[in-house]
């Protein structure tokens, strides 16, 4: 199936926004509420996974809403085709919760679960937003250490301050101030300083971005800060627990003990 254009509507830097679905009620009703929101520009729509990857390397759009069972070629084959690097950010749409829990395993930014309500809608739009202003922060920020001498560089894509929201202000705080990060549904708590902050992120997403020098996953559900570590004791059956910084305590699983072991050069 081809490509199926949709009109347009022009705003101050308009996002360009792609649906996905292979059931035309599903893409009207994302596309009748994105006629609604400020912001959006070009909106196209695609009825099938290769007509989307398509669509995704011809028109580079800035949003997917991206259906995750699709005959032939399904949403998480769609990201795999395009490449995780190379794609826009993506919202999953389901009509199934373990679908949803591989969303975010790809990295989503977040899932809708049909059917989803208007307000479940405009929660996912704030997400996007929240990413785009975290984006335009960072990219402001390695501009102005280009422009400062002796401010010390960013490796690329590598974090080096999260941008938080409390009550309608908005901090920067350093990455390496964190001492562990844990996920909590939609969101991640990070913990810094024996405070926690809840932060709207997925653990997936926060894992890719960070530098693995410093950041390593311990467990599907947590990230430390190896400078965090204080000691490690053992549980029982290859697993550690992870004494941190301020007395937090963290487990390191099975799985994961072999990146900890490979990050320290030697065995636990």
């Amino acid at each position: 199936m081809a490509l199926l254009p949709i009109n347009a509507y022009a705003q101050n830097k308009p996002l360009r926004v792609l649906v996905v679905d292979d059931e035309a009620p599903a893409r009207n009703r994302l596309l009748d509420l994105l006629r609604t929101q400020p912001g959006i520009g070009d909106i196209a729509e695609a009825d099938d996974g290769l007509s989307a990857v398509k669509a995704i390397e011809g028109r580079n759009p800035d949003l997917v809403f991206l259906d995750v069972q699709m005959p032939e070629l399904d949403g998480l084959s769609v990201m795999a085709a395009v490449g995780p690097e190379a794609m826009p950010l993506t919202i999953f749409v389901t009509a199934h919760d373990q679908h949803a829990v591989r969303a975010f395993e790809a990295n989503a930014l977040d899932y809708l679960l049909k059917p989803f309500s208007d307000e479940r809608f405009e929660a996912t739009m704030a997400r996007v937003r929240d990413r785009l202003e975290e984006r335009e922060m960072e990219s402001f920020g390695r501009r102005l250490a280009q422009l400062m001498p002796g401010m010390r560089s960013q490796q690329p894509g590598h974090l080096a301050r999260i941008v938080v929201k409390s009550n309608g202000v908005t901090h920067l705080l350093r990455v390496n101030e964190i001492d562990w990060i844990e996920a909590a549904g939609v969101y991640v708590t990070l913990h810094t300083g024996g405070r926690q902050i809840l932060h709207r992120a997925a653990l997936a997403d926060l894992a890719e971005r960070l530098d693995p020098t410093r950041f390593i996953r311990v467990h599907r559900s947590t990230i430390v800060n190896v400078e965090s570590i204080l000691h490690l004791e053992p549980i029982s059956h290859g697993e550690f627990e992870i004494v941190l910084k301020h007395g937090a305590r963290t487990r390191i699983s099975r799985s994961y003990r072999t990146l900890l072991e490979e990050r320290l050069g030697q065995s636990l």
